[in-house]
């Protein structure tokens, strides 16, 4: 079977509002805020290629509570992560599937299987104000023993009829999650995690980073130093697979750099990649990458 597509990158946030700020500001359009029924809310940036960033907030502490002490993983993962590095970040991987109940069959059987199956339903509204009913069937996995980030494969049961043309066009040319940026101490170990979650291959490079092969991009891991030498990122050693950063496909270049300077917001560019370090609402490093 071929590799699943990357879905979207879940990122925590204190506000939404500052999120919806930091995004407007690095060039993103930004969907309406959205809320979940366990207690977090989102204020998604879309992409042309169907991926997606979800900066994520918990908006009632106490829906959020009653539906992780009844075994809801995806916000008892979110509250794990937050505890262990505070309200920003760069929490879970999603990738799409057909048949999220096959996925976590899968997962049980590997041992990578954090709990039970999630399914749920949240209106939507596009960027004109049309509403539907989106609904949701989540499979999660995670590396046995490790309470920080996690992942999750996501299969829609509804086609959503809403017009996204509007906020899949970026005043930075931003077009799809290209590649997923992952820390760990042992980057052996958790390309055999993500491969397994995956239903890939992973093969090391040249450069020793390792790749997770996905249909439309890749999880690349690779040891702080690595990350460094290749992104020009920083990161602190992580005793589990820590995902750090975000690709970012675009045209041209030229388009970011312009917003980037328009609104005074620092970056730091290498022979390939226009680099931005995390910040309030912005919990994991972005990179732009020109892909013509």
């Amino acid at each position: 079977m071929p590799p699943p597509p990357i879905d979207h990158c879940v990122l925590p946030v204190a506000r939404l509002d500052e999120a919806r700020r930091r995004m407007s500001a690095l060039g993103f359009s930004v969907a309406p805020d959205a809320a979940h029924p366990f207690g977090t809310g989102n204020a998604c940036v879309f992409f042309s290629n169907g991926t997606y960033l979800e900066p994520l907030a918990r908006i009632d502490d106490g829906r959020a509570f009653e539906a992780a002490a009844g075994g809801n993983v995806f916000v008892g993962r979110d509250g794990a992560f937050r505890a262990r590095y505070g309200q920003e970040g760069f929490s879970a991987i999603v990738l799409a599937t057909d048949d999220a109940l096959s996925d976590h069959r899968r997962f049980v059987e590997q041992g990578i299987s954090p709990g039970a199956v999630l399914e749920f339903s949240r209106p939507f509204t596009d960027a004109g104000g049309k509403a539907a009913q989106a609904s949701f069937r989540l499979a999660f996995a995670a590396p046995p023993g490790w309470p920080g980030s996690f992942c999750f494969t996501c299969q829609r049961l509804n086609p959503l009829p809403v017009d996204r043309s509007e906020l899949v066009r970026h005043a930075n040319g931003a077009t799809a999650v290209g590649k997923i940026l992952v820390t760990a101490a042992d980057p052996q170990s958790a390309g055999r995690f993500f491969a397994a979650f995956a239903g890939s291959q992973s093969s090391e490079r040249a450069d020793g980073l390792l790749d997770v092969y996905l249909a439309n991009g890749s999880i690349q891991i690779g040891a702080p130093e690595t990350l460094r030498e290749i992104y020009g990122i920083t990161v602190e050693p992580s005793p589990g697979p820590r995902p750090v950063g975000i690709v970012l496909r675009c045209g041209d270049q030229a388009r970011p750099r312009a917003v980037l300077e328009r609104e005074g917001i620092p970056f730091e560019q290498t022979r390939d990649h226009i680099c931005i370090a995390p910040a309030p609402g912005q919990g994991a490093y972005l990179l732009f990458e020109e892909q013509p």
